[in-house]
């Protein structure tokens, strides 16, 4: 048997995406976890994957759809017998779409709710399950500020995010005791992205101000939640630039 100390680590990033997610990735990888990352195109993980292994790190892309239970066992089966175990989480999946309520459709709303909720569930849970065994691990859901307040025009957005954050709750009392560390982290503002750069130019030009979140920064945070000592585990974060407004 392989002891704790020499076992590989893995980070399971669902949603690895070209900012957050990714960055996310990177940070853990420095410190020398294999980087497990997904999105429903493998294709579009190549970037990433291709940066941590020239930055002297291991990383690997699986193409997965956190909306479907069978797909998810499967994604964790993977990973935990061929590649090691899964030391830390991260629930990264957005779905920030905007619609009046006048105008919303069931089926978006379901969709996503089914995304940026649902998908918490299973992938956190099939997670679970294995860290509980072990007896260690960390569950670090991305929140954002819908998850304190609906604003107009994102009900559905909202009602998912209030979601994700409640299941991270109920999970952080449930597993707290079971040596599990379930976080959440409300990241309150724009951050550095394409669609930020290209969507909203005026918002975009306080970069260079410190006025949008910086990817890297916030992945900062969350190595420094998985890295707490038990003694002072903290279960939310709120993330934002210096001059946004509460």
């Amino acid at each position: 048997m392989t002891s704790q100390a020499n076992e590989k680590k893995v980070v399971l990033v669902v949603g690895a995406g070209d900012a957050t997610g990714g960055a996310i990735a990177k940070r853990f990888a420095r410190e020398g976890y294999i980087a497990c990352v997904t999105r429903r195109s493998a294709d579009k993980l190549q970037p990433l994957v291709e940066e941590i292994c020239a930055a002297g790190g291991e990383a690997h892309g699986f193409a997965s759809d956190a909306r479907k239970e069978d797909e998810v066992a499967a994604l964790v089966e993977q990973i935990e017998s061929t590649i090691g175990p899964i030391e830390a989480f991260v629930f990264n999946i957005g779905a920030n779409v905007p619609c009046s309520i006048l105008e919303e459709t069931a089926r978006k709303y379901f969709k996503i709710w089914e995304m940026a909720c649902f998908a918490g569930f299973l992938t956190s849970q099939a997670v679970a399950r294995r860290m509980v065994k072990r007896g260690r691990g960390s569950i670090l859901f991305t929140g954002a500020t819908a998850g304190l307040r609906g604003a107009a025009n994102f009900a559905a957005f909202a009602g998912a995010k209030h979601g994700i954050r409640a299941l991270a709750q109920s999970m952080a009392r449930e597993l707290g005791p079971l040596n599990i560390h379930v976080a959440h982290v409300v990241v309150d503002g724009a951050i550095d992205t394409a669609f930020i750069r290209d969507g909203f130019p005026e918002r975009y030009a306080l970069k260079d101000q410190d006025g949008i979140l910086n990817p890297q920064h916030i992945a900062d945070n969350y190595w420094f939640l998985h890295s707490q000592p038990r003694d002072a585990w903290s279960f939310e974060l709120d993330l934002r630039p210096w001059r946004e407004h509460w």
